[in-house]
């Protein structure tokens, strides 16, 4: 086996309860879970051995079951997606050569940034986590800022430097951009997918390690593996028209789904 996929997924979310659950409507009409879309996502991945959602409630195994997937259940006491993750693989004994991590918020996550992610990862023998990055346009740092001003949780931004070594991520808008740029101008601000390819080794090792300062202030998981010194590669990704959001909270519902109509994706 060589590339598993594995979505996290909970229902008690802070921010946003049940959210797994809460139906998206396509283009067409049709409504389908955020857990079943971002589980089409990660099916729709050319070269994918295994996909599996990894749950600690009935409610998402027996919906996620309803649909096909496979399912193992964790702990509730996972404290983030990564630790689930490491947790399903764990547990199902699996011996993959790559593991990704697509998190069960993102939907709209095209299957060309999972291919280039795991790519990256092959290419990068000192690299021990991958994750993508995409460059943001002056108007989608203008949407990540509104989000801040707003004190909605939006979008994640990542600094890296000119290897791809990511140097850190944060859901403030970093950099400091003194002039903001057009909007459609490309900026200095990249948008960080919420997607990532693990070596086994490395994953079992954060599962062992306490959460790290950072992480806890950030809210961001990736963040314990660079205050462990890990290497974290940032993968550039491009949209190829795409649009691309997560589910962060309840105001992104009818984001997404507006997104979703003018891609045509029902």
């Amino acid at each position: 086996m060589s590339v598993v996929i594995v979505i996290p997924a909970r229902h008690a979310s802070t921010r946003y309860p049940g959210k797994p659950l809460v139906p998206l409507t396509g283009a067409g009409g049709r409504a389908r879970s955020l857990i079943r879309r971002s589980w089409d996502a990660a099916m729709a991945v050319p070269g994918i051995d295994r996909v599996i959602v990894a749950t600690d409630d009935d409610r998402i195994r027996d919906h996620a079951q309803g649909f096909g997937a496979q399912v193992a259940m964790t702990s509730p006491d996972c404290r983030n997606g990564t630790e689930r993750v490491a947790e399903a693989v764990a547990a199902l004994d699996l011996s993959p050569e790559i593991v990704v991590n697509l998190q069960g918020d993102a939907p709209l996550t095209p299957s060309w940034f999972v291919e280039d992610l795991v790519a990256g990862l092959r290419t990068a023998p000192e690299a021990q986590v991958a994750t993508p990055v995409l460059r943001c346009s002056g108007a989608m740092r203008e949407d990540l800022l509104a989000d801040r001003r707003a004190g909605r949780v939006g979008g994640t931004t990542a600094v890296f430097g000119h290897d791809g070594r990511a140097l850190y991520f944060s859901k403030e808008v970093v950099p400091f951009v003194p002039v903001a740029p057009a909007p459609e101008a490309p900026s200095p601000v990249f948008h960080h997918v919420g997607v990532y390819a693990y070596r086994p080794a490395a994953l079992a090792e954060y599962a062992t390690w306490p959460e790290g300062v950072l992480e806890r202030l950030e809210g961001l998981e990736q963040l314990r593996f660079l205050e462990r010194g890990r290497h974290v590669l940032c993968v550039e990704v491009e949209a190829r028209g795409r649009q691309f959001w997560e589910l962060n909270n309840p105001e992104d519902v009818p984001r997404l789904e507006a997104m979703m109509r003018a891609m045509q994706i029902d």
